[in-house]
């Protein structure tokens, strides 16, 4: 792979090549920022044939779509390498983001770096996730509709999770697993005619590269076509740790995020965050938003700073000047006795 020659420096620097970071870097090139995106080249959704939910893009395999969006980028003048970020410390003038070997300044830092989700250790779960082991009902539930589909109790959103496949197929089953339903919970799930099954899942039954049914430790075999499973969502963001940011418990106990504001800023001064990193549940068309206006963001404050330094730059030889105009004259006043 070809070595990009990066600059001394630039305004921003963007943490992370995916639907969030290229959508930042976008909005900055176009306002003529000097921008660099890092792109580590794991993409959450590597794993799916298609990108849903995403007007006028929506089935577009997510690889096309990122290289789609490099070009764009790099029309306007960005540059985006290939790299994984180590580590991101403070300087005098802004950051220092350190690439391997490498490494480049920044007056502003753009962390889009995603999330990795932690599954259950449930044999052939991790082979089949993404194909027909999925999480997202929005992401994925109009091409499993109609199916025999599986929900595994797995964490605090996993009847929640039932109830959403129940709009899409009427043959969902709900296996407890580590999860069981409170009675109420239960009593939704009769309700809307979603079976219940006890016990551990060890494993998914594949037939043919095809799932085939879930495996319970007595040795049943519960027949299903999909399975879905809530993972535990942990944002990446290790290299932000000398920054002092550091992944928070997420209030749903779903996972870890780095926390913003409305405006994607973070508790260190120059530093925002977007897409799954800080919205651990953002599909993609959210994430490429949050990207953007974060950007938006973080070209005004420079806009601000540039402009607090221009008025004192043009205050100051004013300043002097001024100065020497009253000693001139308080000279000649001297000189004709006033």
């Amino acid at each position: 792979m070809v070595t990009v020659q990066l600059q001394d420096g630039y305004d921003v620097v963007v943490i992370g090549g995916g639907a969030a970071g290229l959508s930042g870097a976008l909005m900055l090139a176009r306002m003529r920022r000097s921008v660099v995106v890092v792109d580590a080249g794991q993409p959450r959704n590597g794993p799916a044939e298609g990108v849903h939910g995403l007007l006028a893009r929506d089935g577009t395999p997510p690889g096309e779509l990122l290289e789609r969006g490099r070009a764009e980028v790099r029309g306007y003048g960005g540059t985006v390498v290939h790299g994984e970020v180590t580590a991101a410390v403070r300087d005098a003038d802004g950051f220092v983001v350190r690439l391997g070997d490498r490494s480049v300044r920044a007056r502003r830092l753009l962390v889009t770096t995603g999330l990795v989700d932690e599954l259950p250790e449930i044999a052939g779960l991790r082979q089949r996730w993404g194909r027909d082991v999925i999480h997202c009902p929005y992401c994925h539930g109009w091409e499993v509709r109609d199916q025999a589909i599986g929900v595994l109790g797995t964490g605090p959103m996993a009847v929640h999770q039932a109830l959403l496949f129940r709009q899409l197929s009427d043959d969902v089953t709900y296996f407890s697993h580590t999860t069981p339903p409170t009675a109420e919970q239960s009593e939704e799930l009769h309700a809307r005619g979603i079976r219940m099954v006890d016990g551990e899942v060890t494993a998914l039954e594949i037939v043919d590269d095809r799932l085939a049914g879930v495996r319970l430790s007595d040795g049943t075999v519960v027949p299903r076509e999909v399975a879905t499973v809530g993972s535990r969502m942990v944002a990446r963001a290790n290299f932000l740790a000398a920054l002092g940011l550091r992944p928070t418990e997420h209030p749903a106990g779903v996972g870890e995020y780095i926390p913003t504001d409305t405006t994607g800023r973070t508790d260190v001064p120059g530093v925002w965050a977007a897409g799954n990193i800080t919205d651990l549940t953002a599909q993609v068309g959210a994430a490429a938003a949050a990207g953007a206006a974060a950007a938006a963001q973080i070209n005004a404050d420079l806009v601000a700073e540039q402009t607090r330094r221009a008025v004192a730059a043009y205050r100051e030889p004013f300043s002097a000047e001024t100065e020497a105009q009253l000693s001139t004259a308080l000279m000649g006043d001297r000189r004709h006795g006033m």
